[in-house]
């Protein structure tokens, strides 16, 4: 077997840890090294993981065995350290959203190019087991034409916001849930049902503590191939995360326990898969056993891939521009009062815009 990829870490968070929890039952990749600003956060990371940590991100970066560089930094620090490490060379992972702002996601993406390396995208949610057994099915043919599939991804999170969080304030997390949740599912339908042509989205406000964001949105997507899809997103009930596909053949519905997102070994077990096919009832479904998986740890696998190859990978920089340009296209018709929006018109505007600032500046 080939040797580990030896891969570094940035920010040194919640999620860091996640993710060093993830690449520990990997035989492709090994984390080796973290860094954060933070002295306090370091020492803290070393000691829940036992991983070494360095103090300067030239420490990371000149380190020859490291091929790439995981990103958990916030949204608007994605490019600037992104940048620093294609410089240097490495392959570049960065948590989801791609960027802050879908111009510097674009950004983002054309680092490749510049310098020689490729870039990835978080989006792990497409990678749980049961949208993964959804997209065998569709592919295979089992569930005959794709027509329509509707999903939702809420939590309780606008009933707890404070004024001294970042989700409060609309320019922080727009759109809330939209941005926040929705996000995940946009791309998992993306996966499911292939290019997206419009865009259609409606949001409010129902919070009681006073929160500057929206906090329900409700989008329908209109696939180039006419099928339709719809993502549901609320901060102010019980936590869920549902997808279900129709097709002319058959229907799936997959449903899992958010509470079990960071530890997604144990999805599995507070999830479920079923099929109900042909013309038949709810009372006929097969529940399909969707076994052990880690989203966490494949997309780690995916990314020693490319850091192996230097070959793309499914969670390609460019994907990830598809789905926050969704988010941003849901965006446009909330402001618009629900007008259905070309996503072309969205990302090909914000090339445009970021093509001229870079003009203009340099």
């Amino acid at each position: 077997m080939a040797d580990k990829v030896k891969v570094g870490i940035v920010g040194l968070g919640r999620w860091a840890r996640v993710l060093t929890r993830g690449s520990k039952q990997s035989d492709q990749i090994e984390i080796v090294k973290g860094y954060s600003r933070s002295e306090e956060k370091r020492n803290a990371f070393a000691a829940d993981t036992g991983m070494a940590t360095v103090d300067s991100m030239d420490a990371l970066l000149s380190d020859p065995e490291i091929q790439g560089v995981i990103l958990t930094v916030p949204n608007e620090q994605h490019l600037p350290v992104a940048e620093a490490v294609a410089k240097a060379g490495k392959h570049i992972y960065t948590e989801k959203p791609i960027a802050n702002t879908l111009e510097n996601g674009i950004r983002l993406e054309a680092l490749q190019e510049k310098y020689g390396v490729r870039a990835m995208v978080g989006h792990s949610a497409r990678l749980l087991r049961g949208a993964r057994m959804m997209k065998d099915a569709i592919d295979s043919g089992e569930l005959g034409t794709l027509s329509f599939m509707e999903s939702n991804f809420s939590n309780e999170r606008a009933l707890e916001l404070t004024p001294d969080t970042w989700r409060w304030y609309r320019d922080k997390a727009p759109g809330g849930p939209l941005s926040q949740l929705a996000t995940h599912l946009f791309d998992s339908l993306y996966m499911l049902g292939g290019e997206i042509d419009t865009v259609a989205s409606f949001a409010s406000k129902l919070s009681p503590v006073g929160a500057e964001v929206d906090d329900q949105s409700m989008t329908v997507l209109r696939f180039s191939s006419g099928a339709l899809g719809y993502v549901g997103s609320s901060w102010t009930t019980a936590g869920v995360y549902f997808i279900r596909v129709y097709g002319q053949n058959g229907l799936m519905h997959f449903e899992l326990d958010f509470g079990s997102w960071d530890d997604p070994d144990k999805v599995h077990e507070t999830s479920t898969l079923y099929i109900q096919r042909g013309k038949d009832g709810y009372g006929k479904r097969e529940v399909l056993d969707m076994g052990a998986s880690n989203m966490f740890t494949d997309e780690l696998d995916m990314f020693a891939q490319m850091c192996r190859t230097g070959n793309a990978v499914e969670l390609e920089a460019a994907n990830g521009i598809v789905a926050l340009g969704v988010v941003n296209a849901a965006l446009a018709s909330i402001e618009r009062n629900g007008e259905a929006v070309k996503l072309t018109e969205i990302i090909d505007g914000a090339r445009s815009r970021a093509a001229a600032e870079d003009q203009s500046a340099a």
